[in-house]
């Protein structure tokens, strides 16, 4: 098998996600955007990753608050999944009309979701036209509502 003969885009396709939703705080403003591509990095101390577009909002957020909440989305929540990643905050405010939390980082928890991860960042490494953010989880909580698993047709047909 060679370049050629390999559908890269395909075989990416195979990797199963999760869904959710990073929010952050910059001054009074919250944003947040739905993701799927998380992952634990370290057990001790508890850390994880997460790749942003350098030209989503939220990307900004982060960058100067230096923290951010990974809120797993629970099933049965794909409509909150699909608010969240459907629209930029540049041009509407997607916090509004909704319930959320501050954390202790400032960054906004939203309520009713599987668990939420809040995290200090600690690295943030430049890959393409993405930044792969790495946080150190300072607060979590896990709730009775099992994750929501990313499946392709749910949001792209």
């Amino acid at each position: 098998m060679n370049d050629e003969t390999w559908d890269k885009k395909s075989a990416l396709r195979h990797l199963t996600y999760g869904v959710y939703v990073v929010s952050a705080r910059r001054g009074e403003e919250c944003n947040a955007l739905t993701v799927r591509m998380v992952s634990q990095v370290c057990a001790q101390p508890p850390c994880v990753a997460v790749s942003l577009l350098k030209r989503r909002y939220t990307h900004d957020f982060i960058c100067e608050s230096r923290a951010f909440v990974i809120n797993i989305l629970a099933q049965g929540q794909e409509l909150l999944g699909g608010h969240f990643g459907l629209r930029s905050g540049r041009t509407s405010n997607k916090m509004a009309g909704l319930e959320w939390e501050i954390g202790k980082t400032g960054a906004p928890i939203l309520p009713d979701c599987s668990a939420f991860l809040e995290c200090q960042l600690i690295a943030a490494h430049d890959v393409g036209n993405s930044t792969l953010f790495i946080g150190q989880v300072i607060s979590q909580a896990a709730f009775s509502r099992p994750p929501l698993r990313f499946r392709e047709e749910d949001y792209f047909g």
